[in-house]
């Protein structure tokens, strides 16, 4: 039998090698729920699984397969903050809300860290997180980031590092500087999606995959959602669809916007402990951002946001060669996997979380940080609807405008912007 090929996605990735994946039923006939999760990423899975542990009944719709989509195929790197430094975030709102969504996304983190050990998951976890200069006049920005996330935001994790440092520290002599962040880490997403999926069934969530929903509705003041194969009427419903879900809502199509992410993994190095020796996983300083760390097999795992196309063999021959701009020595490595998927992106790269209608919500738009967001922001949803502490309202009362043009015009005028932004970087 000829491996699973994702339907959404191309290229088959490393992680769906690394972890069996079980199967769970299509949704067959009519359910009735309290909550209703439309979409089985870490927002749905982490809360299909918390609203089952506070005693609801909850149902989980995936269209596909857990880890088809973005949570399943990204780059794993967890980063620190928010998705935009703090003093973005403070130009717009003001040192306290910017120190309040923080210390948000700092929980968000701890929270994963604790998921992880308390549950025994073999996530791959490991420490530590380099984020690097690919221009000289970035550095001053680089070096304040440090002294801000210390003296105003309590964050005493992170240190600069000169070039000697970077190069040391990445084997490499490409960039001129960064910061060394040891207070974050990088995991196998695959293997958290199997976790939290298998942990959600076990606290009594009903998980359905390839149950795409065609219809979503209100009857009898109920919220009806209908597959091909079933019908759930239920009181409440997140739609946690991020890049995934063209046509349900076009309040999400205005305001979130898919965007092709790649990452190609090379074979076990011959010299692994030439690159990343302190097993850090590395971001650049680009718009249209690279990213790499080693696996636990000692593969090179190095990701970027381009325009390749949907063909495998495209996209290893693009990402060798930014893997070769990097490690020159690894010019000629062989790709074994190279795959791609979608990246839930907002206009102000902060996540998009609106009341659509009554009883629906939408989470989503995370924007390249979902690995440690994603998961906090299910648990808050459970946290909402159970009637604790309502700190999604956090999240929701962000000002994240609609994209210009219509639905039809984003798909040029995204790849119009990223080729300009991936020109700029180069100069």
């Amino acid at each position: 039998m000829a491996p699973y090929q994702s339907p959404i996605a191309p290229g088959r990735s490393w992680y769906e090698d690394s972890v069996e994946r079980p199967v769970y039923p299509a949704l067959g006939g009519s359910l009735d729920v309290d909550v209703l999760v439309v979409g089985g990423g870490f927002t749905g899975l982490s809360a299909g699984l918390h609203l089952a542990r506070a005693g609801l009944r909850v149902a989980v719709l995936e269209a596909h397969r857990f880890g088809d989509g973005a949570s399943g195929r990204n780059g794993g790197q967890m980063g620190t903050g928010q998705r935009l430094w703090p003093g973005e975030i403070e130009e717009a709102y003001g040192l306290e809300r910017s120190k309040a969504l923080f210390d948000l996304a700092e929980e968000a983190k701890a929270h994963l860290f604790d998921f992880i050990e308390t549950n025994g998951i073999d996530a791959d976890l490991r420490r530590g997180q380099l984020s690097v200069v690919h221009k000289r006049r970035y550095l001053k920005d680089y070096r304040a980031q440090v002294e801000d996330l210390a003296t105003r935001y309590d964050y005493p994790h992170t240190s600069f590092m000169d070039a000697e440092e970077t190069a040391s520290r990445l084997g490499s002599r490409r960039y001129f500087g960064g910061i060394r962040d040891l207070g974050t880490g990088h995991l196998n997403p695959m293997k958290l999606v199997v976790a939290t999926a298998r942990i959600a069934a076990e606290c009594g969530a009903l998980l359905h995959e390839n149950s795409a929903v065609t219809r979503l509705d209100r009857s009898g003041g109920k919220i009806v959602a209908e597959t091909a194969t079933g019908t759930i009427r239920a009181e409440r419903a997140l739609l946690a669809v991020n890049a995934y879900g063209s046509g349900l809502s076009s309040e999400i199509d205005a305001h979130v916007m898919p965007i092709g992410s790649f990452i190609g993994a090379s074979e076990p190095l011959a010299e692994p402990d030439r690159i990343l020796p302190g097993g850090e996983s590395c971001d650049d300083s680009r718009f249209v951002v690279r990213y790499f760390r080693k696996s636990v097999d000692g593969r090179l795992l190095f990701g970027g946001r381009e325009a390749y196309t949907s063909a495998t063999g495209d996209i290893a021959r693009h990402i060798r060669k930014q893997i070769a701009e990097v490690y020159p020595h690894l010019a000629d490595v062989r790709i074994t996997h190279a795959w791609g998927g979608s990246v839930g992106i907002t206009m102000e790269r902060m996540p998009y979380v609106r009341s659509l209608s009554p009883g629906v919500t939408t989470i989503g738009g995370f924007s390249g940080h979902g690995v440690m967001l994603a998961n906090f922001a299910g648990r808050l949803y459970a946290e909402r609807v159970a009637g604790n502490r309502d700190r999604l309202a956090e999240f929701e009362a962000l000002r994240i405008p609609a994209f210009p043009g219509s639905t039809r015009m984003r798909v040029p005028l995204l790849f119009l912007a990223m080729t300009w932004f991936s020109l700029r970087d180069r100069f």
